[in-house]
């Protein structure tokens, strides 16, 4: 049924393209794609009749069900017939408001999937933000993983547009690898569009991240409202890029990210109890997302004695790599010294020895077999003024630890990742 299921979403998702012809910006890559995604849409939303991925909707399903405008069917075969009927419609019927624009997050679990979704849905701009080792008990090396993404560029045509991270090799290898124009974006010199001078910044009692922005000959001043850190600035980088290659002005750019908010889970800040501060990064985790991480709290400003609190989760799917990279997570964590550090699951153990391995105190380190208990400990723990970050992967559910600590528990729905009825389960 799954199969069947897959070829008949195929066929209609294709056939909806091949009709309305909407330009397709594709963006994939092992961190970074949900961020890039949102601020690109904020960049094109008023100029352009625009679609992003639906919900978390970037796999093999969920990318053709973008196409159509529809959410899953889940278990209801009444629910999956409207789908289909809907794309039948748009076949046989001109819908005038269909998208001109297709900004599409491609995820790849394992490989092939990428190269599964363009065959049907080739793009004309390309995204590859960075590669890291995530996914690797299905790839099962760095290697597979760099393959698999490129494929996003490799089958651009002449006429169509490459954008590179340039700080990353892996990516910035890519270049040699399609006829499409190049553009790159980040922080090395001799990148396109680059952002220099990066600050967690505080403007009007909101936190943010601000940078000066060097392209085309020109040095312009960007604040990003609420978004906070490097990875963030990468996003938005991409945005412009995409943007100025689709002849907005870069002012104009610079005024719509005024609007751009990191999806939830996604290094947000928010108001805990006790007048303390989280840091939510709690969508998903790797061992380079987790450092990145860890630089934002150790650059946020807290109050005068207040403590500097790292919550981890499991990093799930890494293969053989799992031991090393949660170890490279606590060594990053005693590098930064933070005041507190919490480890949540049997994997998450090598986050403590990571850190305890290169001297950081053994009284300073806590380790919890699940989410309650540690949320019971951290929120007895805090004194006020404190900033605590919280990450894991998406198995790993520290969403659950943010809603405990946060102030406002009632706007979890909003605020947070994974609040809907198909993740509600006890801790």
């Amino acid at each position: 049924m799954k199969s069947i299921l897959f070829k008949i979403l195929k066929i209609l998702a294709g056939k909806v393209i091949k009709k309305y012809r909407p330009l397709i910006i594709g963006i994939t890559g092992s961190v970074g794609k949900t961020s890039t995604k949102e601020a690109i849409f904020v960049v094109l939303k008023k100029r352009f009749k625009v679609r992003k991925n639906l919900k978390n909707y970037n796999n093999e399903i969920g990318v053709p069900l973008t196409i159509l405008g529809c959410e899953s069917g889940g278990r209801s075969l009444l629910g999956w017939f409207k789908i289909f009927s809907q794309g039948i419609s748009l076949i046989f019927k001109k819908d005038p408001d269909y998208p001109e624009m297709l900004v599409l997050e491609m995820g790849a679990d394992k490989q092939g999937d990428i190269e599964y979704l363009i065959k049907f849905i080739p793009c004309d701009i390309g995204v590859v933000t960075a590669i890291s080792e995530v996914h690797l008990e299905s790839f099962i090396s760095l290697e597979n993983i760099i393959k698999e993404k490129q494929k996003i560029i490799i089958h651009l045509k002449e006429s169509h547009l490459a954008i590179l991270n340039a700080d990353d090799h892996n990516v910035l290898g890519m270049r040699t690898l399609t006829k499409a124009k190049i553009v790159t974006f980040g922080f090395a010199e001799n990148s396109d569009f680059k952002a220099e001078d990066i600050k967690i910044s505080y403007r009007d009692d909101n936190v943010g991240t601000s940078f000066k922005l060097y392209t085309q000959g020109k040095v312009l001043p960007v604040f990003l409202n609420s978004a906070l850190g490097s990875m963030q600035v990468k996003a938005v980088l991409a945005a412009i890029a995409v943007a100025s290659h689709l002849k907005i002005n870069l002012l104009d750019i610079i005024e719509d990210l005024k609007y751009y908010k990191a999806p939830p889970g996604r290094t947000n800040l928010l108001k805990g109890v006790k007048n303390t501060l989280i840091i939510d990064d709690t969508y998903n985790a790797s061992p380079l997302a987790c450092k990145k991480a860890l630089d934002i709290l150790d650059e946020v400003i807290a109050a005068p004695a207040a403590q500097k609190i790292a919550v981890f989760g499991e990093m799930l799917e890494l293969g053989s790599f799992t031991e090393q990279g949660h170890q490279q997570v606590g060594k990053k964590a005693a590098q930064i010294n933070v005041d507190i550090l919490v480890a949540v699951g049997e994997r998450a153990r090598d986050i403590l020895r990571g850190a305890i391995g290169i001297g950081y105190p053994t009284e300073k380190t806590f380790y919890f077999d699940n989410n309650h208990s540690a949320g019971i400990f951290i929120q007895d723990r805090l004194r006020e003024g404190d900033l605590i970050l919280i990450k894991g992967s998406q198995g790993a559910r520290m969403e659950q630890i943010v809603k405990e600590l946060m102030a406002d528990p009632l706007r979890a729905d909003k605020l947070l990742v994974r609040q809907g009825p198909e993740w509600s389960n006890n801790y």
